[in-house]
């Protein structure tokens, strides 16, 4: 029986895996997340599992080499917190290349329908009698513009709920999928058209930061953004100046560039020592979640499904068909 060690595990991560009949794996769930000082507890292990905010650096990557573990599993798409390259040859990386694409398009949708008709305020109002409309005036989403940025199956679904309310759907990839329902344009056209711009993008080398104060200035006066992909996607600084100046009315955020140490935890106790994530949560044109929207239930069976599929085909000695490299 090999031996799995989880690492930033969740009671939902537990269920998924354990709750399964298996006479395969042993596994082995921790809460904290993989990292330099956290990779001792892989030893002895067959493999690991992790997620988006464990940190796999370098020594992370030597240290489960000398002890012995064989394979680095994510239940996540993105690998942006693995160095591959230094992998390559030393380990083999399996990921979840895709899952419901539906818990992240509809989270999207909800943050945008949120934001846009100001329920998270009239939620805090009603509970205190207040029953006031004043402030709470949004617009319609008919005829409106969305701009979906990345158009794989995640950003493909987000562009049919878009086209359900009737909105107008342009698309940005560098790699255009005939099954899109909306218009390809370029970048700027985007920007400068766009009502509604949402992220749907890996992070790359390439993209880290592309919506700053640049690409902010391109925008549509009173534009949205939601971003459901990744935080270093977009500059949080710039976004703050352009809410404060109103080039941006709102945003909906369920990731954020400095997250790992602070997102899937509890410090409703404590004072959180990030001035740029305290201002944009006080913002009341600002929605943040934390890094929620692959939160549903089909989500969690289809990881759980991968990543055992995963495990068997490299225990098993199969093609490998979800390797990164």
């Amino acid at each position: 029986m090999k031996t799995i060690a989880f690492f930033d595990t969740k009671s939902y991560d537990k269920l998924s895996f354990s709750g399964r009949e298996n006479d395969k794996y042993s596994f082995k769930f921790f809460e904290s997340k993989l990292n330099e000082n956290t990779v001792s507890m892989a030893a002895c292990c067959d493999a690991v599992c992790v997620f988006v905010n464990d940190n796999i650096n370098r020594f992370v990557i030597d240290k489960l080499c000398e002890f012995g573990v064989k394979l680095i599993v994510l239940r996540c798409a993105g690998y942006n917190n693995v160095d591959i390259k230094y992998a390559k040859g030393k380990i083999t990386v399996l990921r979840v290349p895709d899952y419901s694409p539906y818990s992240v398009a509809e989270h999207t949708m909800a943050l945008l329908l949120m934001l846009n008709r100001k329920l998270h305020r009239a939620y805090i109002r009603t509970r205190d009698h207040n029953f006031s409309l004043e402030g709470l005036c949004g617009f319609d989403l008919h005829s409106k513009t969305a701009g979906i940025i990345g158009t794989g199956r995640i950003g493909r679904v987000f562009g049919e709920i878009c086209k359900g309310f009737s909105m107008n759907v342009l698309g940005y990839d560098p790699y255009p999928s005939n099954e899109f329902v909306g218009e390809y344009v370029d970048l700027d056209t985007l920007l400068k058209t766009a009502d509604v711009i949402s992220l749907h993008c890996p992070l790359t080398k390439e993209n880290r930061f592309f919506i700053d104060q640049s690409a902010i200035e391109k925008m549509k006066n009173g534009a949205y953004i939601v971003n459901t992909s990744r935080g270093m996607l977009i500059d949080t600084k710039a976004l703050i100046t352009g809410l404060k100046s109103g080039k941006i009315a709102g945003a909906g955020l369920d990731v954020y560039e400095e997250e790992t140490h602070l997102f899937f935890e509890d410090y409703s106790d404590e004072v959180i020592h990030d001035d740029v994530l305290s201002t944009i949560i006080s913002m009341p044109n600002v929605i943040v979640s934390s890094h929620q929207a692959f939160l549903t239930k089909e989500a969690l069976k289809d990881i759980a499904d991968t990543t055992l599929y995963n495990l068997d085909s490299f225990f098993e000695g199969k093609e490998l068909k979800n390797q990164v490299l």
